[in-house]
């Protein structure tokens, strides 16, 4: 295997998941569904689609939710931390991985946007 492998694509110049040695990377989700529209609703809906894409992002590269070790959470509007953190524990609830959460203006019109690293040694 080589030290950095690929996966998953994207209609921008990012790649979903990256293979680093035992490490893997997933870049900051968005609360897209699989036909490319996002999720209307609010904060936990779209929480809940940001984290099913992570969960998707990591199996591409052989790792589950259980691998991750660290997240960054951006919130679009710190008043949306309560709701975003009742789902987000839906996901990682025993043994939560490490988090940075931070409120930030988003590059597109949503509320959540979450970035991971898992640590999923290679076998």
């Amino acid at each position: 295997m080589s030290r950095k492998q690929v996966f998953g694509t994207s209609h921008v110049p990012l790649s979903p998941a990256v293979r680093a040695g035992d490490f893997v990377y997933v870049s900051g989700l968005v609360p897209v569904k699989p036909d490319g529209s996002i999720v209307e609703g609010g904060i936990e809906p779209q929480t809940r689609q940001v984290l099913e894409n992570v969960k998707a992002a990591l199996a591409l590269a052989g790792a589950t939710m259980d691998d991750v070790v660290k997240t960054t959470v951006f919130i679009e509007d710190a008043r949306d931390f309560g709701g975003m953190n009742k789902v987000y524990g839906t996901f990682f609830a025993k043994e939560p991985p490490a988090r940075t959460t931070v409120e930030a203006r988003l590059m597109i019109d949503i509320k959540v946007e979450i970035e991971a690293v898992a640590y999923a040694p290679v076998k």
